[in-house]
Formats: structure tokens, sequence, C-alpha cells
């Protein structure tokens, strides 16, 4: 399917979506701890049913009422579990290979043909020098895993996702001896860790910080019931604060932005540095855009997701974009990088792409094009708002945003946007 994109002003109110991280995290954590924990506001979306059924085949039961979930039995470690399918769900299979090493009988994680090029290695190796006995492909789904883990010293690199992290400390307190955990190198995504953490710390487990992003202790424990009320996601946040400053005129987003932490916040201050005022006031934000934005050195190291609305915002801008410290970002759903460079480069940005990040610069002249998404819902979601911008654009592979933003398109043509969805 594609979308075919005219150029656009939108107006009006917009509610900002649950946040992802903080819903698989609540589920899977909820389901842990026991009957009648519950976790609201969650966001319902591809991912998150995916997170939802990885707690059922793990012998929880669980009831979906309306933006909530209520457990009505937990997980049930040493039940039989047959494969586990995580559709595109990065950090469900990531966190759900650990709860599978807790268990003693070999148990299969799978997804789809784009979760299958997602790598695992570090936590596969890492779950092995604790006891586990893990088989795969190049380190890559579908994966096997065998236990029961007893805990112990762990070592993991922090370079490639602090998914491997979170998986590690989700499991930790239900293991015999608990574990202290070592991360070699430079984290990654560090706001996703203390939100583990947090999440963590609601149903009733510690974690010590021995060194923060270094070196953690959880000592053996037991998750214990408790409710958990999911903030907003600031990375769909990041979107309709793109989408407003270059295509919007009287824009109300309404949501409660809470205290837990999320890297993606650091967007506020990225769109100040590039002139936007941006006022915030209670559960609303609104923001007001010159003319031309300013350019500027943009550091998303702890904040990856940010990259496909920062990108795009070049088309606005009067001077370049410099994006750095995002490797990572290769290492998403799909190498975000590599491909923003090549679609974003048919509108009339220059771009240089290097290793870790890029550098956009305006043309001056922008172009209408064909931009394909690769079924990448916050590149879709991305190239759609350039598209509102430049006008006259096709934009492939609306399907995708059932991961993260389900009615997004809907959302944008209720505010104005001139979105067709064609086969």
């Amino acid at each position: 399917m594609k979308c075919k994109v005219e150029k656009s002003k939108i107006s009006g109110i917009v509610s900002c979506p649950a946040n992802k991280s903080y819903t698989h995290r609540a589920i899977f954590l909820a389901a842990l701890a026991g009957k009648n924990s519950r976790v609201d506001n969650i966001l319902l979306s591809a991912d998150t049913i995916a997170t939802i059924d990885a707690c059922k085949k793990f012998g929880a039961e669980i009831e979906i009422e309306n933006s909530s979930i209520i457990v009505k039995n937990p997980i049930k470690i040493g039940t039989n579990v047959p494969e586990i399918n995580t559709e595109n769900s990065g950090t469900t299979i990531r966190i759900a290979a650990g709860i599978a090493s807790l268990f003693s009988d070999e148990i299969t994680l799978t997804g789809d043909s784009s979760l299958q090029k997602r790598p695992m290695q570090s936590l596969l190796d890492a779950l092995t020098s604790i006891g586990a006995q893990c088989y795969s492909t190049d380190g890559k789904p579908p994966i096997r895993i065998k236990g029961k883990i007893l805990g112990g010293d762990v070592t993991i690199p922090g370079n490639f996702s602090s998914q491997f992290i979170s998986s590690l400390l989700i499991c930790a307190p239900l293991t015999e001896k608990g574990i202290n955990l070592a991360i070699e190198g430079n984290l990654v995504s560090k706001p996703y860790l203390d939100a583990t953490i947090a999440v963590m710390r609601t149903f009733g487990v510690s974690v010590q910080t021995l060194i923060p992003y270094k070196k953690y202790n959880i000592a053996p424990q037991i998750y214990k019931e408790a409710t958990f009320t999911v903030p907003i996601d600031f990375s769909s946040l990041a979107l309709l604060l793109s989408a407003t400053t270059l295509n919007g005129e009287e824009i109300t987003i309404k949501g409660n932005i809470g205290n837990l932490p999320q890297g993606d916040e650091v967007f506020i201050d990225i769109l100040e540095q590039l002139g936007v005022s941006v006022i915030i006031d209670d559960d609303e934000i609104k923001i007001k855009s010159p003319e031309k934005l300013n350019g500027g050195k943009f550091d998303l190291s702890n904040s990856p997701d940010l990259l496909p609305p920062l990108s795009i915002l070049a088309l606005k801008s009067s001077k370049p974009i410099e994006i750095i410290n995002v490797k990572h970002a290769r290492l998403k759903e799909t190498d975000r990088i590599a491909i923003i460079t090549r679609e974003i480069t048919k509108l009339g940005i220059t771009i240089q792409e290097k290793e870790d990040g890029m550098i956009l610069e305006s043309s001056g002249k922008l172009n209408s094009a064909e931009l394909n998404a690769e079924n990448d819902h916050r590149l879709f979601m991305a190239f759609c708002i350039a598209g509102m911008y430049v006008g006259d654009c096709t934009v492939t592979d609306p399907e995708s945003v059932k991961v993260s933003y389900p009615n997004f398109v809907e959302e944008m043509k209720r505010l104005g946007a001139k979105i067709q969805v064609t086969k």
C-alpha cells in the first residue's frame, strides 16, 4: 500500500499516544508480579499486543479492558511454553529471551522477516555465561533458549542496545543468586535503562546502582502486585511536534508528560535550539515556529528514535543540521541512517552520510518524490510529514504504523492533512 500526500496545513487538537517502551516493560512486569496487577493507559498496538501474547504463552492470564490490562494469573515459571512469535517487536523478543532463560525446558522465540535481521548475540552470550543454553543462526532470531539460569556475574557490551541490559535486569531478581551486572564500553540509549529500573521499582524490586550505566547489583527478590500508569510517548510526540513545526497553524497537543525518565524529551530542547518556541501548560503543548529554522549539531546517542523527526526539519532549516552518535539507529527496524539519506535526498536535501550520523542541508529547491519507508513505522510517519511540507509525494507502507501509532493517518487527516491511502 501507499499514501498520496499533498501539501497541507494542519490545525486543531490532537492527543499524544501512550508510551510504547513503558507499555512493554509494565506489561511484562505486571505479568511477573501476580494476580490483580494492572497497567493503565497502555498503548495498544501491534508491538504491545506481541508482548501481551508472549506473556500469555509464558502462562499468564491477562484481560484487556479499554486502555488497561489486568493480570488475572501471573507468568508460571516452569510451565510448558509453545513457540513465541514476537512479530516485529524487538523489545518483546529481547525481554522475553531473559524470561525464557528462567525456564528449564527449551523455548523458541521468533518473529517476522524484519525481526530476524536484528542482532541478539550479545544477550545470548550474557545468558549463556550464567547457565543458559542458547542457539541461533548468526546470533539472530529465531532463537532457542534453555535454562535455568542461576544468576551471578554478567558482563555485556553497552554499544548495541539497552534492551539487552533491560532484559537481564528484569529476569535478575528471579534467579537464585541474583545478578551482578557489568556494562562494557559506552551504553547507548541510557534513559531506556532508567525507565526499566523505574518500572521495576513500581512492582516492588530494587536495583542497586554501583556505578551509573556501568555496574548494577540485583539481589533475589519477588515482584509485587501494583498498578502502573503509562505516560505519553515522547517518540510519538516528537513526530507530532515536527508535523506542527513544518505544517502547523494552530495545533494543541494534549497528554500528561509525567515525571518518568524518557530520553526523547530532549526534543523540546532541540526545537528551542532550532528557534521554535515551545509552550507547555499543564497537559497541553503548543509551539510557534519561525519562517526558517536554525541549524545545529545534535547528539542522539540516548535518543535514537529522534533521528526521523529531526532529519525532516532540514526541509525548513536555513543552516545545516548535524546529527551525531546515533550508529545504533542502523540496528532498528531498518538501517535508518541509510534509508533517510537515500530518501530525503530525493526531496532536495543534501545529505552527507556518516557511520554514526549525518549532516543535512537544504539545497533551496524542494522536489516531490516517491519515498520508500521500507515498512518502518517511524520512517513512514516522518516521510508523510515531509510530504505534507513539500507536496505531491507518495509514501510507501502506511500499514507499518500499527506498530506504534495505529491511527496516525486518520489523526493527520482529521487535522486537515491531505493524505489518501491507495493500493
